[in-house]
């Protein structure tokens, strides 16, 4: 199979001059790295599938090699000529009047998908022979009820790497698609120079923690049934070689307003492809939630899901988190030391086995902590009756579990009017919200 045919105009090329050649799909990007003169350029490309390529041309000096000059972009598919824009509106009906989300740079609306419009206006005028379904171009998108979550982005605020940032997103939650617990992009639309719509599900049960604490009976087999989940979902991203790197309960959604089971998880902005072990760097997640090695500044991969997954168990088990404190100081020391215990008060109902679990997940030493699939192997998740479990009511931890929720919300609350104060006075990315969302 022959790579994809890129053409750039000659007037953009500059001899002698080094290039470095991006390409990438929803899938995947390949860097390329060749010469180049101001008449030819050439690129081997390795075989790749049959999408729509976008080529981003990047020169660079010997004597400012870190200081790229303008590039230039085209979007092209292999052996054809250059694609138009597939516009949103084509293929999706947005109800602007319903707004989701509301972020700096985005804002998240309700959505239908047309084919399901043109469906549901032909059978009550039952004239259904008149619409062919095999005309009808939904891509990924079938959901039954054809309503959708938009995410519109402001792309004239983004700049270039955070542009490459959300590709790698949706390169990521493309890859994801058939876990049934990770919340599903169907499809993404990139309209310059105004903006770029992700389409994804539309989550209507609201947040897990808040459903949780409207409970008015609690037991241990319950969150045994969540906590099964998210190992489930973890260990797949895991598989393939992703880390979430921000698991909070924020980010842990329901699909429906009735099954507590639904559960989805969100937010991959963080995400990022694991290509070996220690292979990451970047300081970033969620005090409280956020491994030792990464506050430590080491090298870390995949394992730094399996700490945040412990602090979650411990908080759907005891109703509180094992490390706390006003000051982030003082709280990334304890997170440092690794310390925390099981208050009797609150845990003398919890199984020994789930104790044991949470001990494994929260490891300093991220070569000693438990993997998703160790963790989905322990006595807790495989072999403890769910009877037995049944019989460990904790109805004073679901308690504690309303206080910590409500001092949850309140605090994102007083975050979002802080960055929301600070935008007015010079510009933030919205990922990176004080109190919410941390990158040092």
């Amino acid at each position: 199979m022959m790579g994809p045919c890129f053409r750039f105009p000659r007037r953009n090329i500059v001899p002698c001059v080094m290039y470095i050649m991006y390409v990438y799909n929803c899938r995947k990007i390949h860097p390329l790295l060749t010469p180049s003169s101001p008449f030819a350029v050439g690129f081997i490309i390795p075989p790749l599938p049959p999408f729509s390529y976008i080529a981003t041309l990047v020169a660079r000096t010997p004597s400012s090699p870190t200081d790229p000059k303008t590039d230039h972009n085209i979007i092209m598919s292999p052996g054809k000529k250059k694609l138009k824009k597939t516009k949103i509106k084509k293929k999706m009906n947005t109800n602007d009047t319903i707004q989701l989300g509301k972020g700096a740079f985005s804002v998240v609306r309700s959505g239908r998908h047309r084919y399901h419009a043109k469906k549901k206006h032909h059978r009550a005028r039952r004239v259904d022979d008149d619409y062919d379904d095999d005309n009808d171009d939904r891509n990924d998108i079938d959901d039954d009820d054809g309503e959708y979550a938009i995410k519109c982005i402001d792309r004239r605020r983004l700049k270039e790497g955070d542009i490459l940032a959300l590709m790698d997103e949706v390169s990521i939650l493309t890859s994801l698609r058939e876990c049934d617990h990770i919340i599903r992009l169907y499809d993404h639309f990139d309209e310059p120079p105004d903006n770029f719509y992700l389409i994804m599900e539309r989550m209507g049960g609201g947040e897990l923690f808040d459903r949780i604490v409207q409970k008015s009976h609690y037991n241990e087999r319950e969150a045994r049934l969540t906590c099964r989940i998210l190992l489930e979902a973890v260990g797949y991203c895991h598989m393939k070689k992703i880390a979430h790197r921000d698991l909070k309960p924020e980010n842990l959604l329901l699909m429906s307003e009735v099954d507590d089971m639904s559960i989805k998880i969100a937010d991959f902005g963080f995400a990022k492809v694991v290509r070996g072990p220690r292979s990451l760097r970047t300081q970033c997640g969620t005090p409280g939630y956020v491994a030792p090695e990464i506050i430590n500044g080491d090298p870390y991969d995949e394992a730094v899901d399996m700490w945040s997954i412990g602090v979650i168990l411990y908080i759907l088990l005891g109703g509180y988190p094992p490390f706390t404190d006003d000051n982030q100081r003082r709280l990334f020391r304890k997170i440092r030391k690794g310390r925390f215990e099981f208050h009797d008060e609150y845990w003398h109902n919890v199984s020994n086995d789930a104790k044991d679990l949470i001990s494994g997940l929260l490891r300093v030493d991220a070569n000693a902590r438990l993997s998703a699939l160790d963790a989905l192997g322990s006595n807790w998740i495989s072999q403890v009756s769910d009877e037995s479990l049944e019989l460990n009511d904790m109805g004073m931890n679901l308690i504690e579990m309303r206080k910590f929720n409500g001092k949850r919300k309140f605090r994102a609350a007083v975050a979002s009017v802080i960055a929301v104060n600070k935008l007015r006075s010079f510009l933030a990315f919205d990922k990176f919200i004080p109190g919410c969302h941390v990158k040092w």
